[in-house]
């Protein structure tokens, strides 16, 4: 529990007191790692020296101990051994505490330890007060061994000079040293990242200068594959949807402002003629054309609804739907129309996932096109290809040249004279239906036929 406040209020320090552009917050992570790393380097380093001198040390004392032990066990203290090189001293004491034999700069000296032999053997011991020449630290060996007068202690020494230098000189090397180098490693990630994020500085000023009349304007791209260049393409792509979809938009607002413009000129026409007009006789005339123009002003109200649900993609409750059974009904409704739809599916149960009132409408839309441009026969059929449902809906019209076989699927496209306003429609009923399709996973394209058009669509697991 006490672990867990202690996070929290950390991270709240953190988030109110900490470094808050990543630029400062690189810097400071990584001075902070490199300074860590370089306390435990410094000290390691430190350690192995002081051990290094010290083994070195104790194996020049040990040595010297030895030696002397040696002489003494087969009584040939006299005359004295030599000190060996890398010791500085040797005493030998007896039981009773009288020195036996010691190095020159020893002679006259009291026994330097107050302990007696007592049991042969080997004793390692670090000194602090100095005992030569005014040294602050010996290394003491104390070697007990049996000679022909009783037991003897053979104490030898060496000084600790070298190691203390060499710690005061790493460790003040070190102090001056390690701040010099982590500012160091804090100037240059500062300047690194500084320059690295220098591109994203300038793609944040270009983002906040475009507005939704500015689309046109592209992001910095800088030299180079990295990520920030690979941000900066994404972000252009973004815009380049963005202004794609502005124009559209806009085209779409024109295009619908356009062809509501015409069925409320002619009713206001019909209604002005009414009223200049009174005589009862022409105005069933008047009225029929005034209701037919509503009509058509209310299916293009509703067919642009449905485009503006279909573009703001809002979700749609799907199910298993007999696509037959479906194609089936709507031709049966169709029967008193200028041109029945003969009707051909394969096999029944043919199940597909999706919205029935969307495939409802969108083979609807297929028809209606059929209908209106169809002149003697309109054909609808239904097979399963490969697991996927294919729906075709053919008219035997003028046809549609292949360069314009995508052009029928924009929104208010009309191709020529024989796909005129004059037909009937919105203009936006291969639109709503291409739309449909994509929404629900299949797609509708034109299909090659030898006369006529051909719609056909692909929808299922494996379109």
């Amino acid at each position: 529990m006490a672990e867990a406040r202690a996070t929290r209020w950390f991270g709240r320090a953190w988030r109110r007191f900490g470094p808050k552009t990543v630029r400062a917050q690189a810097t400071l992570g990584a001075t902070a790692v490199v300074a860590a790393a370089l306390a435990v380097a410094s000290l390691a380093l430190v350690g192995l020296l002081n051990a290094n001198l010290v083994d070195n040390a104790e194996s020049a004392a040990q040595q010297q101990a030895t030696t002397v032990a040696a002489l003494a066990e087969v009584g040939r203290l006299t005359p004295l051994p030599q000190v060996t090189r890398g010791a500085d001293f040797f005493q030998v004491i007896a039981v009773d505490g009288r020195v036996l034999a010691a190095s020159p700069n020893l002679a006259g000296r009291p026994a330097l330890s107050p302990r007696r032999p007592v049991r042969p053997g080997t004793l390692t011991s670090t000194w602090a007060t100095g005992l030569l020449h005014g040294e602050p630290r010996q290394l003491v060996v104390e070697v007990t061994t049996d000679t022909p007068d009783g037991l003897v202690t053979v104490l030898a020494g060496t000084s600790l000079r070298d190691a203390d230098a060499v710690d005061s000189l790493t460790s003040a090397s070190l102090a001056v040293g390690l701040p010099l180098l982590v500012l160091t490693v804090a100037l240059v990630t500062w300047q690194v990242t500084g320059r690295a994020l220098r591109p994203v500085e300038a793609i944040r000023a270009e983002m906040a200068e475009i507005t939704d009349r500015d689309l046109h304007r592209r992001v910095p791209v800088p030299a180079g594959r990295d990520e920030i260049a690979r941000l900066a393409c994404t972000m252009n792509a973004t815009l380049d949807r963005l202004e794609a979809s502005g124009v559209r938009q806009r085209q779409f607002i024109a295009d619908a402002s356009h062809e509501l413009r015409s069925p409320i000129t002619v009713l206001r026409t019909q209604l002005e003629v009414a009223l200049a007009h009174p005589d009862p006789a022409f105005w069933p005339e008047l009225v029929s054309g005034a209701l037919e123009d509503t009509t058509r002003l209310q299916s293009l109200a509703a067919d642009l609804l449905l485009l503006a649900r279909l573009d703001a993609a809002e979700p749609v409750t799907t199910a298993q739907v007999d696509l037959g059974e479906l194609v089936r009904e709507l031709a049966v409704a169709r029967r008193g129309d200028r041109l029945p739809v003969e009707t051909s599916v394969a096999t029944d149960g043919i199940l597909v996932q999706g919205s029935p009132l969307w495939l409802g409408r969108l083979v609807t839309n297929l028809l209606d096109n059929a209908q209106r441009y169809g002149e003697r026969r309109v054909a609808l059929s239904l097979r399963s290809d490969g697991g996927a449902a294919v729906l075709e809906v053919t008219d035997d019209g003028p046809g549609i040249p292949a360069a314009d076989r995508e052009r029928v699927f924009e929104r208010f496209a009309r191709l020529d004279d024989a796909r005129s306003r004059e037909a009937g429609g919105t203009g936006l009923g291969l639109a709503i239906a291409r739309d449909i399709a994509t929404h629900l996973g299949g797609t509708l394209t034109v299909a090659d036929t030898a006369t006529g058009t051909c719609f056909r669509l692909r929808i299922g697991r494996d379109c």
